[in-house]
């Protein structure tokens, strides 16, 4: 049992609050998942051929500065970089393979948790509030985010089997329920040249339809493949740089709430995690079918 959240704010004067408007929604779930929390916002892009590249760092103390040092004598280039604690964001125009390369050759310590224009990832172990208060999610910004509680069922309790989950660029994942084909979707993609970096069923989803757009499917198209090779009982949420994406199994086992709302679409397993949003009294709040894709953009 786990428990997920999606807010998409329509209304632009909204969107510099998006990580207060989330915080109720994320500390709401915490009963159906109170070993990890993490949370994706989609943020204005970074100009030109930039990337973010979200880290993570196994010490509260871990000296940002000499890895931002060591980027400028790697690549002649000197990078932006945000860091807070054990999580950074560092800001580089160097193409994404060298600096994909560059990390896990020379700090292999560290956990590259996104790449993108829009993408942050926040995620670690502990309370959703621990987590939250930890990164200062209720101080984020942005057009659109996917949160997650974790209940542990089928792997470790660690930073890298939490959600979200990411592949690609802009794109992530959040997972409800089980595959119980993860194990060979995941031998499937390795014949591609996928690689995975934990046991956790939901990374194979994540890649699987990563792999999918990347070989030239729209969202839509990847998530009809997905009807076609996922096994089990779930509901998914995916967020790219301009849409979230909502979908549950063809038996509905997995509990979904949606309110729409002129200012926004809020998404949560359980309509408490909803109920504080503003005028929500006036959305349109409905439990999504089964086997159906809801697709909304910013």
């Amino acid at each position: 049992m786990c428990g997920i959240v999606g807010l998409l704010v329509r209304n632009e004067h909204m969107r510099a609050n998006i990580g207060a408007l989330m915080m109720p929604m994320l500390i709401g779930m915490t009963e159906r998942g109170p070993d990890s929390a993490g949370m994706a916002v989609f943020t204005a892009p970074v100009q030109g051929n930039a990337l973010k590249y979200n880290l993570y760092a196994p010490s509260m103390s871990y000296l940002w500065d000499v890895l931002a040092q060591e980027h400028v004598a790697q690549f002649g280039q000197k990078p932006a970089l945000y860091a807070q604690g054990n999580h950074a964001i560092l800001t580089s125009e160097v193409p994404a393979n060298d600096v994909r390369t560059w990390l896990k050759t020379s700090y292999p310590n560290i956990h590259l948790l996104s790449v993108g224009q829009s993408i942050d990832v926040y995620k670690d172990t502990g309370l959703p509030a621990d987590v939250a208060a930890r990164y200062r999610l209720p101080e984020v910004s942005g057009t659109h985010l996917v949160g997650h509680t974790r209940m542990a069922t089928e792997s470790a309790i660690t930073p890298a089997h939490a959600h979200p989950f990411t592949a690609g660029q802009d794109w992530c994942l959040v997972h409800n329920g089980s595959l119980s084909n993860a194990y060979s979707l995941r031998r499937k993609l390795e014949k591609q040249g996928i690689t995975f970096e934990t046991d956790n069923d939901t990374e194979a989803a994540c890649r699987f339809l990563e792999w999918r757009m990347r070989e030239g499917d729209d969202l839509k198209t990847a998530l009809e493949h997905g009807f076609e090779e996922l096994d089990g009982f779930y509901t998914l949420l995916m967020g790219t740089k301009n849409e979230l994406a909502l979908v549950r199994d063809p038996f509905a086992c997995k509990p979904a709430v949606v309110a729409e709302h002129e200012d926004y679409v809020a998404i949560a397993s359980e309509f408490r995690s909803l109920a504080h949003l503003p005028d929500v009294k006036n959305a349109h709040v409905f439990e999504p079918s089964p086997k159906e894709m809801y697709v909304w953009k910013i």
